[in-house]
């Protein structure tokens, strides 16, 4: 069962913007850094976005760079992903996940995070 939830995805323009929430219910997500990923048809599941547990790291991938940024709210349990300028290539299953470690930095790596959401589906299409 899935600790993290996923929400606001949804189809959008080109040139469009969306924010997706990552929260979960029954753990604290203050502690852990926390990814966002996203997978596309046909491709492999690429990390996207990670954010510390402060959330004064922020890390993104060349693909998002400029048009993304992630943020948290550690008083709602809640992680964001403000995506502007979408296009679409953009198009994907969006997850979050978190490093279920103590969370002072981040890692751009897939294979350090534990708890992943059931993802949300952006479609960037006119």
């Amino acid at each position: 069962q899935s600790q993290l939830v996923e929400s606001g995805g949804g189809l959008v323009q080109p040139g469009g913007s969306l924010r997706l929430s990552c929260t979960a219910s029954q753990i604290k997500l203050n502690w852990y850094a926390i990814g966002w990923f996203r997978q596309a048809p046909g491709k492999e599941r690429e990390v996207i976005s990670c954010i510390n547990n402060k959330g004064g790291t922020t890390k993104y991938s060349d693909s998002v760079k400029g048009r993304f940024t992630i943020s948290r709210d550690n008083d709602k349990n809640t992680v964001y992903l403000q995506m502007n300028s979408l296009k679409a290539e953009d198009t994907a299953v969006y997850y979050c996940a978190a490093d279920l470690r103590y969370g002072e930095t981040c890692y751009m790596t897939e294979d350090v995070y534990r708890s992943w959401g059931q993802g949300t589906q952006v479609t960037v299409s006119l």
